[in-house]
């Protein structure tokens, strides 16, 4: 539907009320891209009180209206947040269509793991997934060839891309995915993220980091989520880079993240309905197939944390959970902990009186 459209069905909206997107969010300020027809492209927004009575939060990507605009000031305020159709909570982001997951196939090294981790956090959201490999201008076209296959096995389509040459750029394949739709990219820093939008969106000059030498690791660059208008129609949303997604799904839905297990459930089904895929006998899902340990790794983490869920809602947990290297969820016991108080001057002064009193 489009935004004039939106506006028609809109009930009491008129020429002092406006439609937007919020495309930025810092404090308590909310940058809101308008229509072209109004008079100006962007507005710098607060929320009504009444919004923060209802406890209405705003988020990037809301479309939202704008009541009586101060044109001359440059600013407005937010009456209304209409229904989202999408919201993610890490990155808080409304109305996302697709995820756009860039890595890097060289400079930092492709970790298979790490990628299994961010692709089962996308398929998590329930969006459609472009996945993004970049720099391959680095290695050879029998290695590109060889990811091609791999990653078509674990049910994926990637575009093979370098920033640097424009290699699998200049045809338009990714720009054409990403028009008219809002999409978030994500994925580890220092793969080139900020570069690819820098590529897609030549006047946004996003502040580029370089790949640490001693960690192989990139450094952060962006710090808060920002929408970016994109020269085809559209809007890119850039976030901030995180090395290792939080897996939060419920030991059962753990299968319902893997393409590879959906396509072999597909084609038979297993002995019992509530198979966990691990070993079960006649289990249609287990066998030889390349992330089949990354699956029962991911699971085993589904289940310690469900345990530790249903311990703290007890109030009898023991343990705690501590992230450990390449993101893996590991057990601990907490440590004894006892509070120290200062005893007020006024407690004090009254045990030495009642020890007086003994003497």
């Amino acid at each position: 539907m489009s935004e004039q459209n939106i506006i028609d069905n809109l009930p009491g909206l008129d020429d002092h009320r406006l439609l937007g997107t919020v495309i930025a969010v810092q404090a308590n300020f909310y940058l809101v891209q308008l229509p072209l027809t109004a008079v100006k492209q962007e507005l710098l927004c607060t929320r009504r009180t009444r919004l923060k009575k209802i406890g209405q939060n705003v988020m990037v990507g809301d479309q939202v209206i704008i009541d009586e605009p101060d044109w001359q000031g440059g600013r407005g305020a937010i009456a209304q947040v209409l229904p989202r159709q999408t919201e993610l909570d890490r990155p808080q982001i409304a109305n996302v269509n697709q995820i756009l997951l860039v890595f890097a196939l060289a400079d930092p090294v492709l970790e298979p793991v790490t990628l299994s981790r961010f692709l089962v956090k996308a398929e998590s959201t329930g969006l459609d997934i472009c996945l993004c490999l970049n720099k391959a201008d680095l290695i050879a076209n029998t290695e590109l060839e060889r990811w091609g296959d791999r990653l078509t096995n674990w049910g994926y389509q990637p575009i093979f891309i370098s920033v640097a040459t424009g290699l699998g750029l200049v045809d338009q394949q990714l720009a054409k995915k990403l028009q008219d739709k809002i999409t978030v990219i994500a994925g580890p820093s220092g793969v080139g993220k900020s570069s690819l939008i820098n590529y897609l969106i030549p006047d946004v000059n996003i502040r580029v980091g370089e790949v640490s030498g001693k960690l192989a690791k990139g450094r952060h660059t962006t710090r808060h989520t920002e929408l970016f208008k994109l020269p085809a129609g559209g809007l890119l949303a850039d976030t901030p880079g995180f090395n290792q997604p939080d897996l939060l799904a419920a030991p059962e839905d753990v299968a319902l993240l893997f393409p590879e297990i959906q396509t072999k459930l597909l084609n038979g089904q297993c002995q019992f309905s509530d198979c966990s895929h691990r070993d079960e006998p006649n289990c249609v899902v287990q066998g030889n197939w390349e992330r089949y340990p990354y699956y029962l790794t991911f699971l085993q983490e589904a289940i310690a944390r469900q345990g530790i869920l249903q311990k703290q809602g007890d109030g009898e947990s023991t343990m705690k959970s501590i992230s450990k290297a390449g993101g893996q969820q590991q057990l601990e016991p907490k440590l004894a902990s006892k509070k120290y108080r200062r005893t007020s001057r006024r407690v004090e002064n009254q045990r030495l009186q009642d020890w007086q009193n003994e003497d």
